[in-house]
């Protein structure tokens, strides 16, 4: 779904909207702001530092809403045709090949002097 094939008047779906990253961002902002403020000040005898405060809240808040802004954007839906079906690999389902499968009675004998491994002529 594009911004183009909208509806006026609908509710947008969560990744095409604004106050989801905004709220997180949002969050991360405010923690930083008060971790901040409580540890750039060295203890309860020295005046608090807004100063810093304010400068980490910004800086977290800017990189929290670019991280959030990145995985949005690199969002791809599903094929429709990856949905369907089992989700069984088909061709792994023949006895002796495929993954985890036993070299059991089904497996062809070797021959005289090969492996089973591609280098075993080492």
């Amino acid at each position: 779904m594009t911004v183009a094939n909208q509806t006026p008047g609908e509710p947008r779906k969560m990744r095409t909207s604004v106050k989801g990253p905004l709220m997180f961002s949002a969050f991360w902002g405010v923690l930083a702001f008060f971790a901040v403020l409580i540890f750039a000040s060295g203890g309860s005898a020295r005046a608090p530092r807004f100063d810093l405060a304010f400068t980490g809240a910004g800086i977290a808040f800017i990189v929290s809403l670019v991280v959030a802004a990145m995985l949005s954007m690199s969002h791809k839906e599903n094929a429709e045709h990856l949905g369907q079906g089992s989700g069984v690999n088909l061709s792994s389902r023949k006895p002796g090949h495929g993954h985890g499968s036993a070299a059991g009675p089904s497996a062809p004998p070797a021959v005289d002097g090969e492996t089973d491994t591609p280098d075993g002529d080492r």
